[in-house]
């Protein structure tokens, strides 16, 4: 039994890594111009099983199938075959590898910057959503440094480092509810940003710079009330980068995915993998009118080591069994849509991204 699941997850990779292309959607997937923007989504935790679940509870197709190239991304760190969403993070979004732990910084802790941050200091707009505390590892790896991925207040004093215009998620508290008794919100106001606390205003948010605090901590799982809203803050985001006319890079994170594998919890996974492609679909119908962003979509490590051990699409139903409720270290996905997609497709290290990234915009580091 076990021999034939492991043989069906090797089948299932390879056919990732052919990166097939749809018909329909070649022609927007190879387009050789260089991209205005670039929206990357990093599905916390998410492997294929992860994906193919989502896939078959949801009961349509996910948006994820109108990507017309693919690969598989390697994702271990400096220190570690078994990465942690920090150092998975840094990776991604600096192009360095380092420590489990370590956010925007390098092995000897000295800042790295990030594929926003350089975007930004050369006049294109930045932004980062998540659906966890914006401090949490992943979001903070493209706009704080520090050693320590658990020292969220001093992580919050990054964000106000002009480096950043959109920031939409979770973590109010980290701004507001501090040990030094600074509300940081305030000198984000004195800095131009509109700080909501709510999705409703959020909403109606006019400004070009935006600080989404929606809840104290994290947000809600999609399924107690969250559905929907990730879309809601992807599609706020890109409106308002989209008012800077050089161009914009943007990440968006779902990151309870890697919550449902740490707890086994199947129903958890899917329907936080839904809602992930449904924010992708929101990118997805941008890049189609707007016809010169790049969207990649990829994971910063699988959680769980999820098996799909049997299942039936009629009824969407799946069955799973978990090694364990850790990170494991096999490859992850990635899918790639509009100017440059052909470049993600095939096997590359988590470092890849940022040099692929800065490479398409015509930026360099400092």
């Amino acid at each position: 039994m076990i021999r034939n699941i492991i043989k069906s997850s090797v089948f299932f990779l390879l056919v990732v890594l052919a990166g097939c292309k749809s018909n329909s959607d070649s022609d927007a997937g190879k387009n050789n111009n260089k991209p205005k923007n670039i929206i990357l989504f990093i599905g916390d935790g998410m492997g294929v099983s992860h994906l193919y679940a989502g896939m078959t509870k949801s009961g349509q197709p996910f948006n994820l199938e109108k990507f017309p190239y693919s690969g598989l991304s390697k994702t271990y760190s400096a220190d570690n075959y078994i990465t942690d969403s920090a150092a998975g993070g840094t990776a991604i979004a600096t192009g360095e590898k380092t420590n489990n732990g370590m956010i925007g910084v390098k092995l000897d802790s000295t800042p790295v910057s990030s594929i926003t941050e350089i975007a930004h200091n050369k006049g294109l707009g930045a932004g980062v959503v998540s659906t966890s505390a914006i401090t949490h590892a992943t979001p903070a790896s493209f706009v704080a440094h520090n050693a320590g991925r658990g020292n969220y207040e001093e992580i919050a004093e990054d964000f106000l480092k002009g480096t950043i215009d959109v920031f939409i998620g979770g973590g109010e508290d980290h701004f507001r509810n501090r040990k030094d008794g600074t509300d940081l919100t305030l000198k984000l106001i004195e800095q131009g940003f509109d700080v909501v606390f709510n999705i409703e205003d959020l909403k109606k948010s006019q400004s070009s710079k935006l600080a989404g605090l929606l809840a104290k901590e994290h947000m809600p799982k999609a399924s107690e009330g969250r559905q929907g809203m990730l879309s809601s803050m992807t599609r706020k985001a890109i409106e308002t980068l989209s008012k800077n006319k050089n161009g914009f890079v943007l990440m968006v994170e779902g990151s309870m995915i890697d919550w449902g594998g740490h707890e086994n919890n199947l129903d958890y996974i899917t329907d936080e993998m839904i809602d992930l492609d449904q924010a992708i679909g929101v990118a997805l119908e941008f890049a189609l009118l707007d016809k010169n962003t790049l969207i990649v979509v990829t994971a910063d490590h699988e959680t769980g080591g999820l098996v799909l051990s049997g299942g039936d699409i009629p009824t969407r139903s799946v069955e799973a069994k978990f090694a364990g409720k850790d990170h494991s270290a096999v490859m992850v996905p990635i899918f790639s849509f509009g100017p440059g997609a052909e470049k993600f497709s095939g096997i590359h290290e988590n470092t890849f991204f940022f040099n692929e990234f800065v490479q398409l915009l015509g930026l360099a580091r400092k």
